[in-house]
């Protein structure tokens, strides 16, 4: 390791670079464009799958054209699958913290015949090279990304790995 990682690692903010078996889950909150994309690099992440049901963002660089646009200027491949998205009532369940109704509306969201063909298309491209699912909670135990990340380990082996801008984190959160 050389330059940046020795540095980054005394910090205590080293993240090593994927194994092929991970697949990584990050949130955008309260992070700026620019760390956000060295955090993906860091990580070795080479395209981001993004879940989110209406990529829109007030955050400057993280609407669907914006965010695909500067992932490739940084050399990271960009993919939108909707169907794994959560839906409205969803969204509003987690603003209100009703998290019962919340984990309830995503799980039969992702019990979707389009959600388990996204679910096989998320799949098909994390095996294809380092990738990591992209939402807005910075917390991925109030995220719907945990749980697209834990069905895609379950049927097919990954191990997940939760990004948070200025560092990982090494274990998964109980989601309930």
């Amino acid at each position: 390791m050389t330059g940046l990682g020795v540095r980054l690692r005394r910090a205590g903010v080293y993240t090593p670079p994927m194994d092929t078996d991970e697949l990584a889950t990050i949130g955008y909150e309260k992070c700026g464009f620019d760390d956000f994309v060295r955090c993906l690099r860091e990580a070795g992440v080479r395209q981001v799958i993004d879940v989110r049901d209406l990529p829109l963002s007030r955050r400057a660089g993280f609407s669907k054209r914006q965010l695909a646009a500067g992932l490739d200027a940084a050399g990271i491949g960009y993919h939108h699958l909707r169907a794994l998205g959560t839906p409205a009532a969803g969204r509003e369940a987690n603003r209100r913290r009703r998290w019962d109704e919340f984990w309830r509306i995503v799980d039969d969201r992702l019990a979707t015949p389009e959600a388990a063909f996204a679910l096989a298309e998320a799949a098909e491209l994390a095996s294809a090279k380092p990738s990591c699912l992209l939402c807005y909670e910075a917390a991925v135990c109030q995220c719907h990304r945990l749980r697209v990340g834990e069905r895609l380990s379950a049927s097919h082996g990954f191990r997940l790995r939760h990004l948070l801008v200025h560092g990982a984190v090494g274990h998964t959160p109980p989601s309930r």
